[in-house]
Formats: structure tokens, C-alpha cells, sequence
């Protein structure tokens, strides 16, 4: 196994930063995610990761690369892996973000995460899967309730979305989300 540097990209970001990434390639993307994630972990922060099993396997393997302690780091808390179709499972109700529920299910985890008085970091995958199902307007009200945790919490966010999925098929969402794909297009694309 070839072991990952970590890059210091990450290091001139605010306390409360949203960051979204539109990625053409998978290990573009999941190498940008180990750097924001690991980045913390290597420093004593925590992290927590909301995404797909495949995605979870891929971040594992890049951690582990950059000479991470992963069972330690998960028994303490400093990473939490979360599903992230269990994790929507657990604040949508008929279609739409719940915010009091979200907000549950994220502050406890963030508590978890934050032990002692850790800084922690995030990723989310949960809005790249909702847009995909179609769930263009629940996906931006659930872009706007982590963007409002991140001030409240003083909590750095990555989200990342496939380009893929802003197809022609998605034109009724362009409809009704238009600005906030926009705003999502002019994204920095690593």
C-alpha cells in the first residue's frame, strides 16, 4: 500500500465553512475528502462522515494511507462513520428535512465527536443522494440547515455532489432550485 501525504489545503478555512465540491472523478474527490478529514484527525480534531458504504470503504483505505489509527480514533469518537441513507431515514418526514429532528441527530453526533472540547469537521453525502432521487427542493433546505449548524456550531462542512447527476433529466429541479445550482456550477470543480 503506497502511503498518502497529507496536503494542507484544508488549512485556511474559517470555523464555520461550507465548502461543496461537483467532482467529475470518484478518486478526485475521495482524495480531497481524506485530506479535509484526516487533515483534522492528524491535528487531534474530530470528524464525522455521513456517506455511502462504497465511499466509506474508499475513505477508510486513503486514512489508513496517511498512517491513521482508525479503531482507536472510532472507539474514541474522533471519527464517527454514519450511513448516510440511515442517517436521512432518521429527520425526513413525508419527503422533507425535519429541523428539529436533523438538528438532533447531528448535534448528538457532534457532541460525540467533539469529546473533551475537539474542534470537529464534517462530511455530508446525504444531499448528493437526495438530489439524485429527485429531491431537488428538500435538498436545498437541507443544504440551508447544515449551512445554519456549521455558524452555530462553529463547524467546518464538506458536501460533494457527482456532475453526473445534474443531467437533463433534472430540469424540473433546475426549475425549482435553480439559484442553488448556479451557485453549485460555479463551485470550485477539483
Amino acid at each position: 500500500m503506497i502511503k498518502r501525504q497529507y496536503r494542507a489545503f484544508w488549512g485556511e478555512m474559517s470555523t464555520f465553512e461550507h465548502f461543496v465540491q461537483v467532482y467529475e472523478r470518484e478518486s478526485a474527490f475521495l482524495d480531497t475528502l481524506a485530506d479535509f478529514l484526516g487533515g483534522g484527525l492528524i491535528k487531534g480534531e474530530g470528524a464525522i462522515a455521513i456517506l455511502t458504504p462504497p465511499h466509506r470503504a474508499e475513505l477508510e483505505t486513503r486514512l489508513k494511507a496517511m498512517n491513521l489509527d482508525l479503531p482507536a480514533m472510532q472507539k474514541d469518537s474522533q471519527l464517527i462513520l454514519l450511513d448516510a441513507k440511515e442517517t436521512i431515514s432518521k429527520f425526513m418526514v413525508n419527503d422533507w428535512p425535519d429541523e428539529a429532528a436533523f438538528t438532533k441527530v447531528v448535534t448528538d453526533t457532534l457532541k460525540r465527536a467533539a469529546g473533551n472540547g475537539r474542534r470537529v469537521r464534517a462530511f455530508g453525502e446525504m444531499v448528493a443522494l437526495m438530489w439524485a432521487e429527485g429531491q431537488c427542493a428538500a435538498t436545498v433546505r437541507l443544504e440551508h440547515l447544515w449551512t445554519e449548524l456549521c455558524k452555530r456550531e462553529s463547524l467546518p462542512l464538506f458536501c460533494a455532489y457527482p456532475k453526473v447527476v445534474f443531467t437533463e433529466d433534472q430540469i424540473d429541479c433546475e426549475t425549482r432550485a435553480g439559484w442553488y445550482l448556479r451557485q453549485l456550477q460555479g463551485s470550485a470543480n477539483i
